[in-house]
């Protein structure tokens, strides 16, 4: 029994893999900008695998404010949160409040269900370019990463790469110090997150959501920070609309 435990899951985990070396879009990022693009990728017939660096997806959800697991969206996205058939209650003002961990439980759901593979524990170290264009992202195990071995890394190829690290923006960053690319923001470079202002950081977030480069798009935090955008704490409209916008830009570039 113990024998043919390990093979099978031996067997469908590299069966997944195997399937996943070459796709349409390569999410980096497990968050809900990022969640919410999958699955709507997913569902327009595009291929898309998700990188997550941790071991939990769901990005910054599960804690809510301060590890109080509840979370605020704006009236705006009720459909939205009707979509993933999230529960959630009217606060004041135009606002709503949801359970962080069901929220981050049916962004995850949903995104599998609409045939998005997610490879978690999995670290994207660097992109992969040719001709002047994003086409692909170098993974490895992020344990791997953490205990600074020498291990040489994987590639995914793919039409389209999504950087959906949240406030670090790793992959825009790096293809800036790396590859010294000129990226699409006011000063060419990574202009950084600015404090905290939650309404212009709701909407900044959208705002920002874009392609900096060819092949190479940022959603959520990500944007924010690429593009100089104000912090926004746990309030998550923006974050959603972020992942509904970049989805759209993605299709509308990577259409045959």
């Amino acid at each position: 029994m113990e024998e043919k435990i390990s093979k099978f899951i031996i067997k469908s985990f590299f069966e997944k893999l195997n399937d996943s070396l070459t796709v349409d879009v390569a999410i980096v990022g497990a968050g809900p900008s990022g969640l919410i693009a999958a699955k709507a990728l997913a569902e327009a017939g595009k291929k898309v695998a998700v990188f997550e660096s941790k071991l939990a997806p769901g990005g910054g959800i599960w804690g809510g404010g301060m590890l109080f697991n509840e979370i605020v969206l704006q009236e705006n996205i009720v459909p939205i949160l009707e979509e993933y058939g999230i529960a959630f209650r009217r606060a004041e003002d135009g606002y709503v409040t949801a359970d962080a961990v069901e929220v981050a439980s049916a962004l995850i759901y949903g995104a599998v269900h609409a045939g998005v593979r997610i490879f978690n524990t999995v670290r994207v170290e660097d992109l992969m370019m040719r001709d002047g264009k994003v086409c692909g992202v170098v993974i490895n195990w992020n344990p791997v990463a953490r205990l600074e071995m020498h291990v040489d890394p994987l590639v995914i190829t793919s039409k389209a790469v999504l950087d959906g690290t949240g406030h670090p923006s790793e992959l825009i960053s790096l293809a800036s110090s790396k590859a010294g690319i000129t990226l699409d923001t006011p000063t060419g470079k990574v202009m950084g997150e600015k404090p905290m202002w939650m309404e212009n950081g709701e909407s900044s977030t959208v705002m920002n959501t874009k392609r900096l480069y060819p092949g190479l798009y940022a959603s959520g935090m990500a944007a924010n920070n690429a593009m100089g955008g104000f912090r926004m704490g746990p309030i998550f409209g923006g974050m959603f609309l972020s992942g509904k916008k970049v989805a759209g830009l993605i299709m509308e570039d990577i259409q045959p």
